[in-house]
């Protein structure tokens, strides 16, 4: 393969994975592009990265986003993981599109991964031909900065370069580079493909590593890799409940999908739900609804399980007592995860967090019940609550009327919490975005983008949807759930 040109120092590379996992990845050089233009390009993240946004924008800049030139200090990998994909076990996955480039250190003093996706063939790539169309190059920036304006965990996009090349999907699409940051890519697949391959001495040098880059704390621990399994069950418990918050579906929540960090990753089939209904499914590929709404938290449980396997062999030198303590880790997801849901809906709903646990549950439940019977869209029927006990009742009334059902919730609502803080209003109101990344305006920007090559209609719904919580009369429209009709109809894909 033809090496990539050196250029400068771009980034402030320190790539522990290349210098520590030697035998985890396999060296890759980036295809370049034959005509590289800058889309568009993270600034704030760029800051954030201590990286110079001036310097990437120009003319080096867009070489290096699109792979033409490498960085100075770039270790170009493409990474090893298995996964089990639909329930059925992926032997050998891997970035069969992406390479990490290197690793930074943010101004927080956080190591974050710099990674392209579509910048060509890989060892991993299998049939593929290793590239991305600019369409969902676009979604996943789209979408990974709504979800971090909304505060939830996940990787961002840096930078999307059109590489001036055509991609064949179902037809010929114009192609993309993303550049994507995260706080690393170990995902549940990453430890499935060494301990299938490889065995119990391999997995233990990549849970090691793990853990000085997610736990170190757990370094010193009496079981450190039983407290590993532990730490991502808590930060997974707690990244599907801020899903279910703001109606998200991931839609393709395979093991290799799941990452060890905690973080949001793969936004192909993604979607938000409209109309409340547990079982919404999104994804073309999901007919059996494995990935619904309301499923999420079994399959983040059970993609945990299949991570507990690959570490019984560290957990102790007795497989009884090993699998005996895994599973107790499990078993303990369903209530640490209900705590998490439970918070999320306090919140939600404008309750402290110090009232009757059964009480609260079933004020939430009941009114996702009262969503899901009358088909109101999640996030504006949240909303009208925040605007009801922010003394502005019309939209609630608007949307239930004098409806007997919800009169009755209403009162025992009020009766558990009648006065709010300033504070709890501020809270609720961060709990109940007015903007979410609406299916059919996501559509609307993307075929903009892709078919037109105008970015105007995608930086105007960026700029909403970093601003979520801050309802403006001048983007009402952005509010507004797409007619069933659409909805109904809607569906998303996992091919970039």
């Amino acid at each position: 393969m033809q090496t990539t040109p050196t250029g400068p120092a771009f980034f402030n590379f320190d790539n522990s994975y290349a210098r520590d996992l030697d035998g985890f990845y396999r060296l890759v050089q980036p295809e370049g592009a034959s005509r590289p233009q800058l889309i568009r390009l993270n600034r704030e993240l760029a800051e954030e990265l201590q990286v110079d946004a001036e310097q990437l924008a120009g003319p080096e800049g867009v070489s290096v986003l699109a792979g033409n030139l490498l960085p100075a200090g770039a270790e170009p990998l493409a990474q090893a993981y298995a996964g089990h994909q639909f329930g059925g076990f992926s032997p050998r996955l891997g970035d069969g599109r992406a390479l990490l480039l290197g690793e930074v250190i943010d101004r927080h003093g956080k190591r974050r991964d710099i990674a392209f996706k579509g910048s060509g063939r890989t060892p991993f790539s299998r049939s593929g031909d290793g590239k991305c169309a600019l369409g969902p190059a676009l979604r996943e920036y789209l979408v990974g900065e709504a979800m971090a304006a909304l505060g939830i965990p996940t990787t961002r996009a840096l930078a999307v370069v059109a590489t001036g090349d055509m991609v064949s999907r179902e037809r010929a699409l114009p192609g993309a580079v993303l550049t994507r940051v995260a706080a690393s890519h170990l995902r549940v697949g990453t430890f499935e493909f060494f301990a299938a391959h490889h065995g119990p001495e391999k997995v233990k040098q990549l849970a090691d590593f793990a853990i000085r880059r997610h736990d170190p704390q757990l370094a010193e621990h009496d079981q450190p890799y039983l407290a590993l399994l532990e730490a991502v069950a808590e930060r997974q418990a707690e990244l599907i409940a801020c899903w279910l918050g703001v109606g998200f579906i991931h839609g393709v929540m395979n093991t290799d999908n799941m990452t060890i960090s905690g973080e949001t990753i793969d936004y192909g089939p993604c979607a938000f739900m409209e109309a409340y209904s547990p079982r919404t499914v999104f994804s073309s590929i999901d007919s059996a609804g494995r990935y619904a709404y309301g499923q999420q938290a079994n399959i983040a449980q059970w993609n945990l399980t299949r991570l507990a396997e690959t570490l019984l062999p560290l957990i102790d030198d007795d497989s009884e007592r090993a699998v005996a303590l895994a599973t107790a880790v499990l078993e303990a997801f369903p209530e640490r995860h209900a705590n998490y849901w439970l918070k999320v809906m306090r919140d939600k709903l404008g309750l402290d967090q110090t009232g009757n646990v059964t009480v609260d549950r079933k004020l939430a439940t009941d009114f996702l019940e009262l969503l899901r019977q009358r088909k109101i869209d999640f996030t504006n029927g949240f909303r009208a609550l925040f605007d009801a006990a922010n003394e502005q009742p019309a939209p609630l009334h608007h949307l239930f009327g004098d409806d007997a059902q919800f009169v009755h919730w209403q009162n025992a609502w009020q009766t558990r919490q009648p006065q709010r803080s300033a504070q709890q209003i501020i809270t609720m109101k961060h709990a109940n975005p007015c903007y979410i990344a609406r299916n059919h305006q996501v559509e609307n920007a993307l075929g903009a983008a892709v078919e037109r090559l105008d970015m105007a209609p995608f930086e105007r719904l960026l700029a909403v949807l970093q601003q979520p919580f801050d309802a403006r009369p001048e983007d009402a429209a952005y509010a507004e759930p797409a007619p069933l009709a659409v909805t109904a109809m809607y569906q998303t894909f996992c091919g970039t």
